[in-house]
């Protein structure tokens, strides 16, 4: 039985719960639930906070974890990413009070103020940056205005916080982060753990791509499947009305309207759209 870490609160909780549950795995209802037993897949979900989830992981406690990516560097542990998982994005950067910091690397001898130390350390040492890291739990905003420090690194959503606290972003975000499957450094292969990697990957795969059927003109079939190349090969069949086949292919959600245009423009007929619920590739 293979032992799995999911966040117990936060952006990633409920998304984690859902994409298992539509992977076959069995979750609590009970917000309160501190382990779920999956006998039928051979599993135990155990809800932690997502930044010992990575700790966990590392040390062989647990098998696999669900936490963001900034969990991951920020722990600095030897755990990796397995499977990117599509949710939870959060943006990372560099704040300054406006006009001080020109460039990132005017940082150096200044005091940023953070509380993620093991990013922004792992940041800095790969810019060469020589900076001091102050760590602080939970807002770091009001750090430059009480004294406490020069600079922040914290996440970015809009920017409204850090324009009321006078700050600005300087240069690119350090870090792009989301919600990652993660796996200790030296795991031996596991077949229940591979399972999960694919069934995972199934669920990825019917929240990114519908599945596209239409008529057209024979002689338009090579420009139609250019427009629809699914992730392979279309299926094209020969339809009983002469001169017509029809085709079958994967299409982006993002892509599926304008798609769909298209093949209207084409000359296409009988279009039609239908949700993914499960896949392997």
């Amino acid at each position: 039985m293979i032992k799995v870490a999911l966040p117990n609160k936060g952006q990633l909780h409920e998304p984690a719960r859902r994409m298992l549950t539509e992977a076959g795995y069995r979750q609590s209802r009970q917000p309160r639930d501190l382990m779920v037993v999956d006998p039928q897949n051979k599993i135990e979900f155990y809800l932690l906070r997502p930044k010992d989830i990575p700790t966990y992981v590392a040390s062989g406690i647990l098998d696999l974890g669900i936490t963001g990516r900034d969990m991951l560097v920020n722990a600095d542990v030897a755990a990796h990413e397995v499977l990117q998982l599509g949710f939870g994005p959060s943006r990372f950067f560099v704040a300054a009070p406006v006009g001080s910091f020109g460039r990132r690397r005017d940082l150096a001898g200044a005091r940023v103020a953070t509380s993620y130390p093991g990013l922004l350390r792992a940041f800095l040492a790969q810019e060469a940056i020589d900076a001091e890291v102050v760590r602080l739990d939970g807002a770091v905003e009001n750090a430059v205005r009480l004294g406490v420090a020069d600079a922040i690194a914290d996440v970015v959503d809009t920017g409204t916080t850090l324009r009321q606290a006078g700050l600005e972003t300087v240069g690119d975000p350090i870090l792009e982060s989301e919600a990652v499957l993660i796996r200790r450094d030296d795991a031996p292969v596991d077949r229940e753990v591979d399972v999960m990697v694919r069934r995972l990957q199934g669920v990825l795969t019917a929240w990114t791509y519908v599945l596209v059927d239409y008529d057209i003109a024979t002689g338009l079939v090579e420009a139609a499947c250019a427009l629809t190349p699914g992730i392979e090969s279309p299926t094209v069949s020969q339809l009983h009305e002469p001169g017509w086949s029809a085709v079958r292919a994967v299409v982006p959600k993002t892509d599926v309207h304008r798609v769909m245009d298209e093949l209207a423009d084409m000359g296409g007929r009988g279009i039609l759209v239908t949700a993914i619920n499960a896949a392997r590739m």
